[in-house]
């Protein structure tokens, strides 16, 4: 084998063992802003998604996570200079997150598969190599593992086309079909494709959270990070040096995205709270 066709196949190679545990290897964290952090300025138009490019850049963070709920009816004009401000600032919109609700039964899978279509090419015009996604509530009528099994046809539909973009599907924690770790982690081995892996929602287990982290960290694929976790019925600051402990220890390479849902105006939080995810992650 020459030099050439091994460095072709190292590619494949990765992807293929990368089907069920995602992580492998020396760690490598990056930090990010999630876009959702600033959803009350996006929705009142007193912010827009270059000015938050412009944030990322005079705070010093590696890239962005865009949650697509306040992007423009019409795309057309708006991706360029988006992609473009974010290249020259030297941020990284690396990833897109969506509304889905894959807990459709096989005749209305259709829409919902059109729908996840539609945000990898958005994703690819951009650049972002990353989509979130979730897996929705169980229907009424229907069982959980009846809806598992109808969110798992999704995904596996949604990976091929996801994978024939280079784009990769993280299924987040988000309560109903993916309320607990076991489910979702089941859920992603089904799946059983390199083009779909959890988004591991720090703040979104309400029992027991660091051992339900713990449980989705080796098929991470992007990680949001919030500033309090709920544990019994209390909320308590985040832990987030045991969690970059975890991801560490798992080899993890991406993004830890802060998302900031907390009273203080995301102006002051997210300025207040960069500097200590990044003295975490170093």
């Amino acid at each position: 084998m020459t030099r050439r066709t091994l460095l072709q196949t190292l590619p494949a190679i990765s992807l293929a063992s990368a089907a069920t545990e995602t992580s492998q290897g020396k760690p490598r964290l990056r930090s990010a802003i999630c876009a959702y952090s600033f959803r009350k300025e996006l929705a009142a138009k007193t912010m827009s998604y270059l000015d938050l490019v412009n944030l990322a850049a005079d705070l010093e963070v590696d890239g962005l996570d865009l949650t697509v709920y306040w992007f423009p009816d019409d795309l057309k004009e708006f991706v360029a200079p988006l992609r473009g401000r974010a290249y020259r600032s030297g941020v990284d919109i690396y990833s897109i997150s969506v509304r889905t609700n894959m807990c459709q039964p096989p005749e209305t899978q259709g829409k919902e598969l059109a729908d996840i279509r539609k945000w990898i090419d958005t994703a690819e015009r951009l650049g972002a190599g990353h989509i979130r996604v979730f897996g929705g509530t169980v229907p009424k009528g229907a069982t959980e593992d009846q809806s598992a099994r109808w969110v798992v046809e999704i995904l596996k539909a949604a990976a091929d086309y996801a994978g024939s973009k280079g784009v990769i599907l993280g299924l987040e924690n988000h309560g109903g079909i993916t309320a607990r770790a076991e489910r979702i982690v089941e859920i992603v081995k089904k799946v059983d494709s390199p083009w779909v892996g959890i988004n591991l929602d720090t703040g979104n287990f309400h029992e027991n959270p660091y051992p339900q982290i713990q449980m989705c960290v080796p098929y991470a694929v992007n990680v949001q990070v919030k500033e309090k976790v709920k544990v019994g019925e209390t909320m308590e600051d985040s832990d987030w040096a045991r969690v970059v402990g975890m991801l560490r220890a798992s080899g993890y390479k991406g993004y830890l995205a802060l998302e900031y849902e907390e009273k203080e105006p995301a102006s002051a939080a997210v300025p207040r709270l960069i500097p200590k995810l990044k003295r975490v992650i170093a």
